[in-house]
């Protein structure tokens, strides 16, 4: 079985002070054989390096996106000096709202040669974050569950220049009332399995699950079982991992899941936005 973490942050995604370096050589340390690094773009409430304007703080941290030359140049430095040890991939986690598609499309076709995988998330929708609860402030729990996948929903009406759908119930770690029960979302979110199967898309398993202490898997189970029912196949697993202790993290358990509960035979891996898919 392949060993590929396809979600990965350094210190140029604005949370994570660790250096790319480290995060390949931790990898190489675990046994990984690829890596794909996708550090946060999201437009809406942060802003680019090269841009003039304010910088918004939230508990502290500057809402700023990647210094992209300085990325892309890192990621072939590294390639270079590991090219017989590990695959290093290079990705961006594009945190799309519906009125922030035009800049992510600027910035993909910009970047588009440089880039193998594009996670699209979801961390905010009407400029309110999920994680600080301002969506969730005044709306019942039916209301901000179902207004979530909603969202995501209709960016990818609208959007298509992405690979995977990343940590897909991400609403479960900030939903203050506890996990909403699935037969009420159910048809929301087959929505967007649907959608994302039939444009040729797939979604990730997040093995933070285990560290944020989520009571099941990212997605759910039942969103694992309802998208392979539906006939989903390109499957993802990534740790979201910021630091070298958290990379790689539960990568065997999420892959049996997938294999022996779920039922899926395959993982992918992606070069230049193509998937490829490995026995499980």
């Amino acid at each position: 079985m392949i060993k590929a973490d396809y979600h990965v942050h350094s210190a140029f995604s604005r949370d994570s002070q660790t250096p790319m370096a480290d995060q390949v050589k931790r990898a190489v340390e675990l046994g990984f054989q690829e890596l794909c690094f996708a550090e946060h773009v999201d437009y809406g409430i942060a802003v680019d390096p090269s841009e003039d304007a304010p910088i918004v703080y939230l508990s502290g941290q500057p809402m700023v996106n990647v210094d992209y030359p300085t990325y892309f140049a890192t990621l072939a430095s590294l390639r270079q000096e590991y090219a017989d040890r590990i695959r290093i991939r290079g990705g961006l986690e594009f945190g799309v709202q519906v009125e922030t598609i035009p800049q992510f499309e600027k910035l993909y076709h910009a970047y588009e040669d440089q880039l193998d995988f594009i996670l699209l998330s979801c961390h905010q929708a009407e400029g309110k974050g999920f994680w600080t609860g301002e969506f969730q402030e005044g709306r019942t729990q039916q209301e901000y569950n179902e207004g979530y996948y909603d969202a995501i929903y209709h960016v990818m009406q609208n959007y298509k220049d992405y690979n995977i759908l990343a940590h897909l119930d991400l609403i479960v770690r900030y939903d203050p009332a506890g996990v909403y029960p699935f037969a009420k979302i159910r048809d929301h979110v087959a929505a967007v399995l649907e959608l994302a199967i039939a444009d040729g898309k797939g979604i990730e398993i997040n093995t933070s699950s285990w560290r944020y202490h989520l009571p099941d898997t990212q997605p759910s189970r039942d969103i694992l079982k309802l998208y392979k029912d539906l006939g989903g196949k390109i499957i993802t697993i990534g740790s979201d991992g910021h630091t070298t202790s958290q990379l790689g993290a539960h990568y065997e358990e999420a892959a049996a899941i997938l294999r022996d509960e779920i039922g899926f035979d395959a993982i992918y891996t992606f070069e230049k936005g193509k998937p490829c898919g490995h026995k499980l």
